[in-house]
């Protein structure tokens, strides 16, 4: 039988698996007691009973390996706090690699993992024996060993969790189902239980794969769908060590665990196979679904080939669990945009008993802080999309994402599953022109356009890929004559209403109390001087302006904007992402070219830069912004997506006297990083502020009734930063810069790289990042130091500048 339910608390967490008690843990560690974590069967029943119990503390991005090592810390220290053995040991982990290729990437995550702190020896086949003398290492180049990673047993860990937090003045009640959330005034205020109502003043959704299906009681979308999710367990091997590193044989899709005397094997495999797709079934507890030997065979197969010794061992365990996965392989994390005081903590790929220690922590200070307390975009909740919560979308997309946690991870790599959501009205046209397209928020967007005869697809590598000539030519037309973009899929918000001014006047950083017909540059702030968002505003009337931003943040955009406007504020936003077409129209002879297509004035005097007007092209009447991202003349021509076509079509039948060339977005990212300027979610973040980005020149401190964030940028201002955005010029031009990356100044680690691409018209690789010094940072102290930037474990010398390494001074761009 349940416990009685109380009558409030306030915080109800919805789910007791390893996540949801990590939450009510973490929230009584803040002095949150009145929590309260309620099961619909038993601790543990859905998927964490069945997890491996891997904890491997390197991730794909600083921030989510130290979120992970704190897992790793917390599990280590948990059964002194809470007298419940956790299973939590060190044995280390061992990546290999079969070729040149996966060993760059190892060694890439070798180079991050200093960042962090954690030891990684890069080893070759010789040392893998030795730290795993069953493995047969012929086909192996090499690989990286992590001491410090652990195994833990995820049963104990969360009971764990769950004294801990119980300690603390948590109830954690079992047998007992949440049949919905109760919204008052347009926030989440307690949950439907058989057993009576709980009211509350935050909802956490810990339910793990039935996260999605609550989630849409109350219309909050949370993109996860369940999949098989396969291991084995041999039968005693003689001759097998005690303890042995978890050894990942990522080329092969398989990961190898010692459990007392025996083996755990489990499989990452490419073909994956959704499961639930109609609804996880009710009485789902602790249970398994019927092994497919057929489809798991391969991978068994190069089990034995890696480990010999199978060859003469039996299965004891054949395991088939159910995992939940995302679009991306990113867990959600965080306050729901739909719903205010409902935050999310599910879909964790696989990894949620390396994840919920972190996830836990931050999410904990989150709801007590009111805020994030890190920048955590990789995995907030409001980079998805309505579209993604589709069933067919994330049945199809799901096929792939399990095997993603061990496939190569590219840069650049396309996602192939669930393709064609979005699409641009000038898809077809893009397509015929050879285009190669990339994914991006579901948009179908033109990254390369191969010359005709050539096949526009991707071949990966971790060098120049095969489409770099091709770009570098889209690069230099832009520089040198004239390029056309498709960017239809930036994301655009019309604000109108009498206090549409004063509102957003309030929200951005930057004057935009301008004359109509005028574009302003700003941020948009949170308290702390943090970026929230990095956009452009353009004031159309006295009482209407078009926000306009990346494709990424459609969500996060228009969620900050609604949580800063007050409830009597006479505005109205609407989302015009999908009426509107965008053709940037960028380079020297752009201003010629649109010239001979209409009577406006585009000369510098007549339509000066950060100028928007509305003007004739062909038969349409589009809205053209002299702006740009690529660091050119240029304008974007905003046209109703009816037209956009035959807009196209004109403008590429005019640009062919001007040899015109369609560009793509790897061309674009290539042209602003050579510029300096800076991209949301990689360079500028949550918890950067526009004196570290170098953006301080789109803020505004003495305009009228001030704006978000002005007293910390002024307190900042007064005491000096101690982290700087600086761009690096690589002096080897066979260097690849991404990011992530170790920066060296005089032989130390002082920061880490955001963004990098090869820069066609400087002729250089050219990386951006932030670099920190407790004492200050000054421009004298930047200049002074010798700088080098590690790539894969070795170092290459850069040249750092505090300015643009293309038109510093804005004179291509406002000729």
């Amino acid at each position: 039988m349940s416990q009685p339910v109380p009558g409030s608390a306030r915080v109800v967490i919805v789910g007791g698996g390893v996540i949801g008690c990590s939450v009510a843990y973490h929230l009584t560690k803040l002095g949150i007691r009145d929590v309260v974590l309620l099961e619909r069967n038993t601790l543990t029943c859905g998927t964490t009973w069945h997890a491996a119990g891997l904890v491997p503390t390197l991730r794909a991005t600083y921030r989510m390996s130290m979120l992970a090592r704190y897992s790793a810390d917390l599990y280590e220290r948990l059964r002194e706090e809470t007298q419940q053995d956790t299973g939590f040991i060190r044995n280390g982990s061992l990546s290999v690699a079969t070729h040149q290729e996966r060993f760059t990437e190892l060694k890439r995550g070798s180079s991050m993992a200093k960042l962090c702190g954690f030891p990684c020896e890069v080893v070759d086949p010789e040392r893998a024996s030795e730290l795993w003398p069953l493995m047969d290492t012929t086909d192996l180049v090499g690989g990286i060993y992590l001491p410090f990673d652990g195994i833990v047993n995820p049963v104990d860990v969360t009971q764990a969790l769950a004294k801990g937090a119980r300690m603390g003045g948590a109830r954690i009640i079992e047998n007992i189902k949440v049949l919905d959330i109760k919204i008052k005034q347009g926030k989440a205020a307690g949950v439907v239980t058989p057993l009576g109502d709980v009211d509350a003043e935050y909802i956490v959704n810990c339910a793990g794969m039935w996260a999605r299906h609550l989630g849409r009681k109350s219309g909050v979308n949370i993109p996860l769908h369940a999949a098989e999710h396969y291991y084995v367990v041999t039968e005693n091997m003689p001759g097998l060590a005690t303890q042995l590193p978890t050894l990942r044989d990522l080329d092969n899709c398989n990961y190898f665990k010692t459990e007392a005397g025996k083996l755990l094997i489990g499989t990452f495999e490419p073909n994956a196979k959704p499961w639930g797709h109609e609804g996880i079934p009710e009485h789902f507890s602790f249970d398994e679904l019927p092994p497919d030997l057929d489809h798991l065979g391969p991978y068994l197969e190069a089990a034995m080939r890696r480990v010999p010794a199978l060859e003469q061992t039996g299965l004891h365990v054949i395991f088939n669990g159910p995992e939940s996965f995302t679009p991306d392989d990113r867990y959600h994390l965080g306050e729901s945009p739909e719903l205010r005081n409902y935050f999310v903590a599910a879909g964790f790929n696989s990894v949620g008993i390396q994840s919920a220690g972190g996830a836990g922590k931050v999410l904990a200070e989150w709801i007590s802080k009111g805020h994030a307390p890190m920048d955590l975009w990789d995995v907030d909740i409001r980079r998805n999309l309505p579209f993604q919560g589709n069933a067919t979308y994330l049945y199809d997309r799901t096929t792939e994402g399990l095997g993603l946690l061990y496939a190569m991870h590219w840069p650049f790599r396309q996602f192939e599953t669930a393709r064609n959501v979005r699409k641009s009205i000038l898809h077809d046209r893009l397509a015929a022109a050879n285009a190669c397209f990339g994914e991006v928020a579901g948009w179908e967007r033109a990254n390369f356009f191969a010359p005709e005869g050539e096949k526009a697809e991707y071949r990966y590598s971790w060098g120049k890929q095969n489409w770099f000539e091709w770009s570098a030519a889209e690069h230099m037309a832009v520089r040198e004559k004239v390029g056309l973009f498709d960017q239809s899929s930036f994301t655009k918000l019309l604000v109108q209403g009498r206090d549409a001014m004063r509102l957003l006047n309030r929200i951005c950083s930057n004057n935009i109390d301008v004359s109509p017909g005028r574009i302003v540059y700003t941020q948009w702030l949170n308290e702390r001087g943090g970026i929230e968002a990095d956009l452009t505003v353009t004031r159309l009337t006295q009482e209407a302006f078009l926000v306009v931003s990346g494709a990424p943040t459609q969500t996060r955009d228009l969620d900050w904007l609604q949580r800063n406007t007050p409830e009597d504020a006479r505005v109205v936003v609407t989302d015009m992402t999908s009426s509107m077409a965008v053709l940037g129209v960028m380079g020297p002879a752009s201003r010629e070219l649109l010239q001979q297509m209409t009577h406006e004035d585009l000369t510098n005097q007549g339509f000066p830069f950060g100028t928007s007007r509305e003007i004739e092209l062909g038969y349409a009447r589009v809205r053209a912004s002299r702006i740009t991202y690529v660091g050119e003349l240029g304008w974007e021509l905003y046209v109703p997506t009816e037209f956009a076509p035959d807009v196209f079509d004109r403008i590429m039948a005019a640009g062919n006297a001007f040899d015109l060339k369609l560009c793509g977005y790897h061309a674009l990212n290539s042209l602003r990083i050579e510029k300096g300027y800076r991209h949301f979610g990689h360079d500028v973040t949550e918890e950067d502020t526009p004196l570290e980005a170098g953006l301080s020149f789109a803020s505004d401190f003495d305009k009228p009734d001030g704006f978000i964030g002005r007293e910390a940028l002024l307190r900042q201002k007064e005491k000096g930063v101690t982290k700087r955005m600086v761009l690096f010029r690589f002096l080897d031009p066979k260097a690849t810069s991404f990011h992530e990356e170790p920066i060296y100044r005089n032989g130390s680690i002082v920061g880490r790289t955001t963004s990098g691409m090869y820069g066609h018209f400087i002729g250089a690789n050219i990386a951006m990042g932030y670099v920190e010094n407790p004492a200050g940072i000054t421009k004298q102290w930047i200049d002074s130091g010798e700088y080098e930037i590690e790539i894969a474990m070795h170092r290459h010398k850069v040249e750092a500048s505090l300015r643009a390494f293309h038109d510093p001074e804005m004179k291509r761009v406002k000729s």
